[in-house]
């Protein structure tokens, strides 16, 4: 016969090399699942957007904030601010530069009625670079669980 013969049948030849074939079968069906679930977290609205070659915007050294408090006053940076001398109090620390980028911040229990007056107060004195100031949910979510 061409069979090998061996000593005993119950020794076992030590095999040294690494079956890889099981790795390869996981990453096969984690190549898979991640074909399968990539398109399903993307957005299904198709736009077609123009391309742009402006120049990103530069964040100003010291942003001007806005904040309007839950009892409605208003704070320039700082310094608190009546809602007559507002238009005033803001062209005196731009400069007159209408330009400037206003950051404007709310207390969550203002009213939006409220918080619109104070947008067309700004409107009104010529700003309308006003960028609306929010915290981010993972922020949020983390203050409220106390992390």
């Amino acid at each position: 016969m061409a069979g090998g013969i061996r000593e005993s049948a119950d020794d076992l030849a030590e095999n040294a090399e690494i079956n890889v074939t099981p790795f390869i079968d996981v990453m096969l069906v984690l190549l898979i699942i991640f074909m399968v679930a990539a398109p399903l977290s993307t957005v299904d609205v198709a736009v077609d957007l123009p391309g742009s070659t402006a120049q990103p915007a530069e964040r100003p050294d010291e942003p001007l904030y806005l904040t309007v408090q839950a009892d409605l006053s208003l704070h320039l940076g700082d310094a608190a601010v009546a809602h007559d001398a507002l238009a005033a109090t803001v062209d005196r620390i731009t400069g007159g530069n209408r330009d400037t980028r206003i950051f404007l911040r709310a207390d969550k229990s203002v009213d939006y009625g409220a918080f619109m007056e104070v947008m067309n107060l700004l409107r009104g004195a010529g700003y309308l670079k006003i960028a609306l100031v929010g915290l981010e949910q993972l922020a949020q979510a983390a203050e409220e669980t106390g992390e």
